[in-house]
């Protein structure tokens, strides 16, 4: 049997719920590399996160299937693996990872593991890359068979997101200069050459985007990616849950004197109020579990979690993320405070796995931060319930009798009507706003 006869193509494997394909950021390996059983080759970007792919063959790379940028569907080639034949320019070791080979791996995602892994890897950002120049046909080293045909540029990016901004708008890169460090074009640049008439209309279009101007100047941008994957999902929420939203103001005064006080006792792992109204909604769904639930309309019914799996609404360049905090309800207010950094600074960064995307049952949105009072929300499907703050500010409020200044925010409730009625809905709300307007509630509730 020839080397070419045993070669092994893997495929790009299913990368979460609803994804179909990915862009190519980084590859880990080049043509003639040689490979083991897991090792990560390819870093990815899906409509939700930034990944690694491990591979789960072991041999010599013969054809990496796509470039830097590409968008590849899931269930094509993505890289070619040569087995090696045990002659001379195998690697001591090698022999450790042929067993494994013939065993196959089952790995899908760093972090989805079979075991082979070893130690667990972390994520490298991506490093500064240009991106791929013309193949001369003339060079006697030229490989055209090692990769798929790419287009040509000389642009230089840093970011992914920079790139598909550019494609989907159809921005040529090739015409721009970075203001970045080193001529890095940056999403800045991408932005101010479209807000310049001369520059949209000449724009390059991707050929594989359906992009183009209008004749009054409107410019169609196609739903893809990302905001695909926003626009389905509550799409489906508006289509399927019968959803009511009630609200209610409160003085969060109280709210902001104990933070600031519990700031002050431990100044080296400070709370934020996020994390607060995250364990003051925990509270609540203790004592009305029906909102941590979800309708399961096939076997027509209602399924109550056991743990409180916390989404948390985060804006990001690449749009609304709601990565999740898994059982919730066993963390400490400070290791809330804790994992909610950490997980929105990772979402905005592109490297949580799509497993912390998925799987929620309860949202916290603060859409306060955008500078609005109050919202409608839509359920994250299949949740039940979404709880929504508003700005805090300083409005007048009679406090036992007298008009004094307070700090202000609107919360706002949406559920899902077939779980429960107003009494269980307006019951939950009613407890939040009590502990928000006096904190001490929450040793009462414990």
């Amino acid at each position: 049997m020839t080397t070419v006869e045993r070669t092994q193509v893997f495929l790009l494997p299913d990368l979460g719920e609803g994804l179909s394909e990915a862009e190519i950021v980084e590859w880990r390996v080049a043509v003639g590399d040689i490979v083991t059983v897991d090792q990560s080759v390819v870093e990815v970007e899906t409509a939700k996160a930034v990944v690694d792919v491990p591979c789960p063959y072991a041999g010599r790379v013969v054809t990496l299937h796509g470039a830097a940028g590409e968008v590849r569907p899931v269930g094509q080639p993505l890289i070619t693996i040569a087995p090696l034949d045990g002659g001379g320019d195998e690697p001591a070791g090698h022999a450790t990872y042929r067993e494994e080979e013939r065993a196959g791996s089952g790995n899908v995602l760093i972090g989805y593991g079979t075991g082979h892994g070893g130690a667990t890897r972390r994520r490298r950002r991506p490093r500064l890359a240009l991106a791929p120049e013309p193949v001369d046909a003339g060079r006697a080293d030229a490989a055209p068979a090692a990769t798929d045909p790419v287009r040509p540029s000389s642009a230089l990016v840093i970011s992914p997101i920079v790139r598909r901004l550019a494609r989907e708008r159809g921005v040529d890169l090739a015409t721009l200069n970075g203001s970045g460090p080193g001529g890095v074009i940056r999403r800045a640049d991408v932005e101010a050459a479209l807000a310049a008439p001369a520059a949209r209309l000449a724009a390059v279009p991707d050929p594989h985007v359906a992009l183009a101007p209008t004749g009054d100047g409107d410019v169609i941008v196609p739903l893809t990616g990302v905001r695909k994957v926003i626009a389905d999902k509550l799409s489906r929420s508006r289509r399927e849950i019968p959803e009511v939203t009630i609200w209610v103001d409160v003085d969060a005064t109280g709210l902001l004197e104990t933070r600031a006080a519990i700031n002050a006792a431990t100044p080296d792992a400070p709370v934020s109020i996020l994390a607060l109204l995250a364990r003051i909604c925990l509270s609540g769904l203790r004592r009305f579990p029906q909102l941590n639930s979800r309708v399961d309309t096939e076997a027509q019914r209602i399924v109550q979690s056991a743990g409180v799996h916390l989404g948390i609404a985060a804006q990001t360049d690449r749009g609304l993320l709601v990565p999740v905090l898994r059982d919730a309800q066993r963390l400490t207010t400070a290791e809330l405070a804790a994992e909610l950094a950490a997980t929105t600074a990772a979402a905005r960064a592109g490297s949580l796995p799509p497993a912390r995307l998925t799987g929620g049952t309860f949202t916290l949105n603060n859409y306060g931060v955008f500078g609005v009072d109050g919202s409608t929300p839509i359920i994250n499907h299949p949740e039940a319930a979404l709880l929504g703050v508003g700005r805090i500010v300083d409005k007048p409020w009679v406090v036992d009798g007298q008009l004094a200044v307070r700090k202000v925010t609107q919360l706002s409730l949406t559920f899902d009507h077939r779980v429960c009625d107003g009494g269980v809905a307006g019951g939950f709300l009613r407890h939040v706003a009590d502990c928000v307007e006096r904190p001490a509630l929450l040793i009462a509730a414990v």
